[in-house]
């Protein structure tokens, strides 16, 4: 099991946020790391502590390295503990957020509506990901989302429309995508809710093809599948006595 994560430990889950210690005296299914990633300044932070505690400043700073903080939500009846890493966006911090890339569970790419060269931006902040997390197996295989963030400026400011981001996606095989606003709370929670369930699909596909491995009446179609290349899909890390799926780690925010 990774150091990364543990399994959630009955009666406690302690985590450092913006140095200091919360504990949760409840037993949930599991953590999930969720990183993000982007341009400085087009609302990273914001959505974050908008999702972890329904907050919004207007005047927060520019995020320096990494901070990350913990919420618990239901997606489909079921509790996931989300870990939700926030990092710099500028270059001067990169090598102080590119270690934290491996062992996500999730990475949601996030751009400023309002901002052109920001959402121009994302295929190098993809790039980035995929190079520092190794991800290995594609990225169709791993749980991205794109975040459209200030969706509550007027039509005049926006830069980018909701066809261009669909069709960004559909190019780069993304399958979830979402327009926010961290200041109107609109799509927050939604947005994140929609990563998680897009990390659930791609965890039941690795898991039943997995599990065809073991059945020698199996025919494999297009090509063989290993268990190295399906171990790897989402960053899973798996058991192999117990040919289960191991409890997951982050999600990060670009």
């Amino acid at each position: 099991m990774s150091s990364h994560l543990r399994k959630t430990k009955r009666n406690k889950v302690v985590a450092v946020a913006r140095g200091r210690v919360s504990v949760t005296s409840r037993d949930y299914s599991r953590l999930d790391l969720v990183k993000t990633k982007g341009e400085g300044g087009v609302g990273k932070s914001c959505l974050m502590s908008r999702f972890i505690s329904n907050h919004f400043d207007d005047h927060s700073f520019h995020t320096i390295g990494v901070e990350f903080m913990n919420k618990t939500i239901e997606v489909n009846g079921k509790p996931y503990t989300l870990q939700v890493w926030d990092t710099a966006g500028q270059e001067r911090f990169k090598s102080l957020r590119t270690p934290f890339y491996r062992g996500s569970d999730i990475c949601i790419l996030a751009y400023a509506i309002d901002d052109r060269s920001s959402f121009n931006n994302i295929k190098m902040w993809l790039n980035e990901f995929l190079h520092y997390a190794g991800v290995k197996n594609g990225i169709d295989r791993y749980p991205f989302m794109v975040v459209g963030n200030k969706s509550d400026v007027s039509s005049k400011d926006r830069e980018v429309s909701y066809d261009q981001l669909k069709q960004w996606c559909e190019e780069n095989k993304i399958a979830t995508y979402i327009e926010t606003s961290a200041k109107n709370d609109n799509n927050v929670v939604e947005a994140f809710s929609m990563a998680v369930q897009r990390w659930v699909e791609l965890e039941q596909r690795a898991e039943k093809e997995l599990g065809m491995l073991h059945h020698p009446d199996t025919v494999t179609l297009h090509g063989s599948t290993t268990a190295s290349s399906i171990r790897t899909t989402c960053c899973s890390r798996f058991s192999e006595e117990a040919k289960a799926p191991m409890l997951k780690r982050s999600l990060v925010c670009t």
